[in-house]
């Protein structure tokens, strides 16, 4: 038995120190997460620990399991994905109830893609050997029999996340066999362009507008992509598009005004431009600002 076992034990039982307790236990799973000991121990102290925080990287291992241990998988793999993002220098995926058929056959496509993302919200994210627990989760969730088109797509996007454009491209392909999708669509352009392939991108985008022409924001992102290729026209052409489906939306007047500004040349339009970006992000408004004066 590991010494911060020893202590947890001591603390919850003892010591009238739960909070301390749990954070030995954490440090305890930290030391060896794929030792199944650690968690034993929390499950035999779980009923003296108390509430435990969500918002406590040291809590999170414990957290993570005793959400586990009651059923509330899609919790438990977003606390896990969470202490991944905050620290990432440990394999938190080869708990043993990761693996865990009873796990992988509850969780759902929407919390692995939610907990994977996360896992990069504080820097490069898990190493390869860390990473492969998530990529059988991901493989998993999208050999079920129960598996649709949209949930093939989360995990062709989860899958490019992790660095795997090849196999996220596959599993769009084998979402197109289920069924046409505008996710799949977009999860395929998002690949793409992390390839450098800009045609296909536009072509991926253009797909998923037939699927669904009135989506604004499918609009405004083949504009951005039409400018980002040096092509000022399409890109105004397809913020037009977009404003007759959302004639008010304020990234779309932007971007129009923007790509307007540039073709015309004129000191006035630009001044247009500038009034309707006042109020956007202002990393977005730099960017159009750039595109609308043609000087990055």
């Amino acid at each position: 038995m590991s010494v911060e076992i020893t202590l947890a034990k001591v603390l919850a039982h003892c010591g009238g120190d739960p909070h301390q307790a749990v954070h030995h236990l954490g440090r305890a799973i930290a030391a060896a997460p794929g030792d199944p000991a650690a968690y034993a121990a929390v499950a035999e102290l779980l009923p003296a620990l108390g509430t435990l925080p969500d918002n406590d990287a040291h809590v999170l291992p414990v957290l993570a399991y005793r959400h586990f241990l009651a059923g509330r998988m899609d919790e438990a793999v977003l606390a896990l994905g969470t202490l991944g993002g905050v620290s990432s220098r440990f394999s938190w995926a080869d708990a043993p109830w990761f693996s865990d058929p009873a796990f992988l056959s509850q969780i759902s496509t929407e919390a692995l893609s939610e907990a994977g993302h996360r896992l990069y919200d504080h820097g490069p994210g898990p190493d390869e050997a860390a990473l492969q627990p998530w990529l059988t989760a991901t493989e998993t969730l999208a050999a079920r029999s129960s598996a649709g088109p949209e949930d093939l797509a989360k995990m062709a996007v989860l899958l490019r996340t992790f660095g795997k454009t090849s196999e996220s491209l596959a599993l769009c392909d084998r979402a197109d066999t289920l069924g046409r999708t505008v996710l799949a669509e977009v999860a395929r352009a998002g690949t793409w362009r992390v390839l450098g392939d800009l045609d296909q991108t536009a072509a991926a985008f253009q797909r998923a507008l037939l699927l669904e022409p009135d989506n604004w924001s499918l609009h405004l992102d083949l504009s951005d992509l039409h400018a980002t290729m040096g092509d000022p026209t399409a890109a105004l052409a397809s913020a037009e598009e977009g404003l007759r489906h959302a004639p008010d939306q304020p990234k779309l007047l932007t971007a129009h005004a923007a790509h307007h500004a540039r073709l015309t040349g004129k000191a006035g339009d630009l001044r247009k431009f500038d009034r309707v970006a006042a109020d956007l992000d202002p990393a977005y408004a730099d960017w159009l600002r750039e595109q609308a004066t043609g000087t990055p």
